[in-house]
């Protein structure tokens, strides 16, 4: 099976089975090297991922523990993701990531490392910061509601309502070699708190009253 034709059949199910709104769309440049940053709710985060309307190109970074699963890594396999070992410095993962950047493809990226226990965000990881301040390319960060009870949904046989909203890309600033561990903190919080921002309060979780959350959010309410 080609890429091609599992988006299909991903595209299918998803939209016959669960209502899928895209919002801020527009924001997702249409070309060129692009990091994607989301929350981690559930597994049918990848999937709204890949079929977002704009790049269909899209990958992502993946945990290695997929690799046990068959049927997920057949999925996974054949959508072209980079595994990630979450529990080392995996600079094979990183290499590869730069790599598919470079060649101009999105990257999708879940800073928190993990799916959220709680339903709502878990302080992120510095590896999205790094990448995004070491080829200083665009990110788009986006906020992804309602993934965290479709199974529950459809159990029940109701179709859950998934709402992927994405926001303006920015860049975060290069590396300078000075307090890298600082940079890399404020990089973070920044990719955190914009996609804190794309997401209603109940899902602010870590970041809720942060002070730049706070400043953004005054931002998209004018």
């Amino acid at each position: 099976m080609t890429r091609q034709q599992l988006q299909k059949i991903i595209q299918f199910l998803l939209f016959t089975l669960t209502h899928v709104e895209y919002v801020g769309v527009e924001h997702i440049p249409q070309r060129g090297p692009l990091m994607i940053v989301t929350n981690h709710l559930s597994r049918i985060d990848i999937p709204v991922l890949l079929e977002n309307p704009v790049r269909p190109e899209i990958t992502a970074l993946v945990a290695t523990k997929y690799k046990e699963k068959p049927f997920f890594r057949w999925i996974l396999d054949t959508a072209g993701v980079i595994y990630l070992d979450r529990d080392a410095a995996d600079f094979k993962a990183f290499r590869e990531a730069k790599r598919v950047l470079k060649e101009g493809v999105a990257l999708g990226i879940a800073p928190e490392g993990t799916r959220s226990k709680t339903g709502s965000l878990a302080e992120g990881k510095s590896g999205a910061a790094m990448l995004a301040m070491q080829l200083q390319i665009p990110v788009v960060p986006v906020g992804i509601s309602g993934t965290e009870a479709t199974f529950t949904s459809l159990a029940r046989l109701k179709r859950p309502h998934i709402l992927a909203r994405f926001g303006k890309a920015f860049h975060l600033p290069p590396l300078d070699g000075t307090n890298r561990e600082a940079q890399l903190q404020r990089g973070t919080d920044e990719i955190m708190c914009r996609i804190a921002a794309m997401l209603p309060e109940q899902y602010h979780g870590y970041y809720a009253g942060h002070p730049r959350l706070v400043e953004l959010s005054a931002e998209n309410s004018v």
